[in-house]
């Protein structure tokens, strides 16, 4: 099972490093200088290497890409990464609700509903004031078409969220901007 496992981590860190080099040169040179990490600019030292990160960091470095990716409007890129990045968190093994979260906003970014409702439901599974499950749970439900499902999560996440908050738990602190952001929206609905 163990060379297996490596030998799928090997292949998904070498796809990524190919994208990635792909991107890099249809990129314009203004926007290439711009999307180098701060740290790396600044310290002068090289970007990480993806092999030396544990898995929990690769699958991790896949979302924030993912997801800044998303922010930018570049569908076609998140459409290339999801699949990478889902099955990063697929190699964890167990999730926890965090890791779930995650994998959900991967899916429902690039337009899986079905995985996107699979991790809310585990999420809400467990603990059904779950903040960020509920978060998902509406998403999933909106992607579906559901807009009374989307609403009726999105009440329930309104009226979860004090008592929720006062757990902080990691994955709350982890996404607050997010939280705060969806919290005012729906809020203002």
């Amino acid at each position: 099972m163990l060379p297996w496992a490596v030998a799928a981590i090997a292949l998904v860190a070498l796809i990524a490093l190919v994208a990635g080099q792909r991107f890099a040169r249809s990129t314009p040179p203004a926007t290439v200088a711009s999307e180098v990490p701060a740290t790396a600019t600044q310290s002068g030292t090289a970007p990480v290497d993806i092999s030396q990160m544990s898995p929990e960091e690769r699958a991790e470095r896949l979302y924030d890409r993912v997801m800044a990716l998303n922010e930018r409007g570049r569908a076609d890129s998140v459409r290339f990464f999801a699949p990478m990045a889902m099955q990063a968190y697929a190699m964890l093994g167990r999730l926890n609700a965090d890791q779930r979260y995650d994998l959900g906003r991967i899916a429902a970014v690039s337009g899986d509903a079905r995985v996107a409702k699979a991790q809310s439901d585990s999420i809400l599974a467990s603990d059904p004031q779950h903040l960020l499950g509920l978060l998902l749970a509406a998403d999933a439900s909106r992607l579906r078409g559901d807009r009374v499902g989307e609403n009726t999560y999105l009440r329930r996440f309104v009226i979860a969220e004090p008592s929720e908050r006062t757990k902080q738990l990691p994955e709350y602190l982890q996404h607050v901007t997010e939280i705060d952001a969806r919290l005012a929206q729906a809020r203002s609905r």
